[in-house]
């Protein structure tokens, strides 16, 4: 029986403006006024005569959650309307109307005016609204459309037919709709390339029309610090105030920058550097020239209330948080991205971040995936006699023969490095993820080094490996996980990239299903699901030393729907786990 009501702790009274806070925390202006809200909402057939607005629903939860007031699946067949009413008094010349995520394509209308079109459900855009919006009430309407997973399109582990490991498809909006004013030649963007070795931080703006100078405020203890720039690029000589950023001392520079032309906005950055080096005899990740273990999980970013959207920053936080008094240093954000202010929470509270490019094109069950070769070990099938490559000749092998979600992955892929370039939580860019919609993966890992030379990359994580990237990345969910042999073939850093996914039930009134359940090795109490945990981080400490495994990612950090394998319930209700017991074992994982 499904349970569509599962509400955590923090989807309950939820305040009139949900999500208040301002969306992009490194380039925070004044001027700004929240959208979210309740918005006037309806759902027809496209091509169908539309017959007014018959439903609520609050923004910027989808109209699939159960926070969004809705709770009503948009087809493929189907087009959702919002419209809201909003006051506006003009300060400044400019005014943006942003979005901070929709999914997947819309059309906007201001007073009846087209205002903008967008396609792609996982990254902001904004629309300049100066010349049609007006002091007073103003009439805002968006028209979405959505494919779900029957596109070829980045969907993640959406489906409209969810069980398993794929979960409830979610559209429209999604993340925080909000309105700026500023001038005409304001900043768009700002970027922040550390270098601890030379003790160097490198700022650059981007100017929406000529190039200029600006003056750079940084916050210290000692008092506010003032640097000038006559261009668009500053290099800064940071030896006399360097303090490295890690996840035990996640130290962030907190900043302003002001232009000739008079736009402002506060901002921060971090001093720190992710790398590899050959540490005795295997390859390590370094973290600030240091050999570091990274003890992670999967974050699939999914809530029993919010869906892809989190109730609130408290319900972001403690997921964070909770992972950390556990032990855990890194998380793996899954086939998702998230708005910016969770990145904001994982650079001030300390914790690594893999992040994945969302996965696209089409899910082939050829059964190439089961005969993959180290499964040979697992299951005793033979193995395929060669790994397949990820060229032309293989497209339609792994699920991306369409041409226009090729070059829609590559889009992203491009927008994904730009977006979450500033942020120091960030210390790996996933390209793919276990061959879905895997297509050159040699070329990809070359888009993202050209672009961000600072991070590490996993090509292909799980399979099928190309022999490129920063890492030889596994997925293994045995008792006793089997590492490849390292040699003079490959000597990439090994990181077991999935593992664990020990499952049980935290009780019926936290479950989602409680008829069927997806996960890898049952158990029947939070007591022996902590000591098979517990067991399995001592089988990774042997393989640090004896492997020379670098990092894990355990499986995972909350339930999602059918998944019953995480450490939290869905409801965020229950820690399923003894925390202390697990945090005594990963403490114990170093690098020696």
């Amino acid at each position: 029986m499904i349970n569509n009501n599962l509400i955590t702790p923090f989807g309950t009274d939820l305040p009139k403006i949900p999500l208040d806070r301002y969306p992009r925390p490194q380039l925070r202006r004044d001027i700004w006024q929240n959208l979210n809200g309740e918005w006037d909402f309806a759902i027809y057939k496209q091509g169908e005569l539309f017959g007014g607005y018959k439903n609520k629903i609050i923004v910027p939860f989808s109209p699939e959650s159960a926070l969004s007031g809705v709770q009503q699946t948009v087809t493929p067949q189907d087009m959702a309307y919002y419209r809201r009413t909003f006051t506006f008094q003009r300060v400044r010349d400019v005014v943006l109307l942003h979005f901070g995520a929709v999914d997947y394509r819309c059309v906007v209308y201001l007073n009846g005016t087209l205002v903008g079109k967008h396609r792609g459900g996982y990254f902001p855009f904004s629309f300049n609204i100066s010349d049609v919006v007006q002091d007073g009430e103003n009439v805002l309407e968006v028209k979405v459309v959505d494919p779900s997973d029957t596109g070829v399109q980045a969907y993640g582990k959406q489906k409209l037919k969810r069980g398993g490991i794929w979960y409830t498809a979610q559209s429209g909006i999604w993340q925080t709709v909000w309105i700026e004013q500023t001038i005409s030649n304001l900043v768009k963007g700002i970027r922040f390339t550390p270098d601890i070795d030379k003790a160097t931080i490198t700022v650059e703006l981007d100017y929406n029309e000529k190039k200029e100078g600006f003056m750079f405020y940084i916050c210290t203890e000692i008092g506010e610090l003032r640097f000038s720039s006559p261009g668009p690029k500053l290099v800064l000589d940071m030896s006399k105030m360097m303090r490295l950023w890690s996840p035990e001392s996640p130290y962030l520079y907190h900043a302003k920058v002001v232009t000739v032309s008079g736009d402002s906005f506060s901002t921060y950055f971090a001093m720190r550097k992710i790398s590899v080096e050959k540490v005795g005899k295997f390859s390590r990740i370094l973290l600030n020239n240091q050999p570091y273990f990274q003890k992670g999980l999967l974050d699939q970013g999914y809530w029993s209330d919010g869906l892809y959207t989190a109730p609130s920053d408290e319900a972001m936080i403690y997921d964070i948080r909770t992972m950390k008094e556990m032990g855990f240093n890194m998380l793996r954000k899954h086939i998702k991205i998230e708005p910016l202010r969770w990145y904001y929470h994982c650079d001030r509270l300390g914790m690594l971040v893999w992040q994945d490019v969302v996965s696209g094109g089409v899910i082939t069950d050829n059964g190439v995936r089961r005969e993959y070769p180290c499964y040979e070990k697992i299951t005793g099938r033979k193995k395929i006699k060669k790994i397949p490559s990820d060229g032309p000749e293989h497209y339609a092998l792994l699920g991306r023969e369409n041409m226009a979600g090729r070059r829609g992955y590559q889009r992203d892929l491009v927008d994904t490095v730009n977006l979450l370039y500033n942020q120091p939580c960030v210390v790996m860019w996933v390209t793919f993820n276990e061959s879905w919609g895997q297509f050159d993966s040699a070329q990809a890992v070359d888009t993202v080094m050209s672009m961000d030379k600072t991070r590490l990359v996993d090509a292909t994580s799980g399979w099928f490996d190309q022999g490129v990237g920063s890492v030889n990345s596994l997925h293994n969910y045995r008792k006793k996980p089997w590492y490849p042999k390292y040699g003079k073939n490959d000597k990439r850093p090994i990181v077991l990239s999935e593992c664990g996914g020990l499952t049980y039930s935290p009780g019926r009134e936290h479950v989602f299903d409680s008829e069927k359940v997806c996960g890898y090795r049952g158990f029947k109490d939070a007591d022996s699901c902590t000591k098979a945990l517990v067991a399995l981080q001592g089988n990774i400490k042997k393989a640090i030393k004896k492997k020379g495994l670098c990092a894990y990612v355990y499986t995972q950090v909350s339930d999602v729907e059918e998944e019953l394998n995480g450490l939290l319930s869905y409801d965020r209700k229950v820690v399923k786990v003894n925390g202390k017991e697990i945090k005594e074992a990963n403490d114990n994982l170093i690098i020696e």
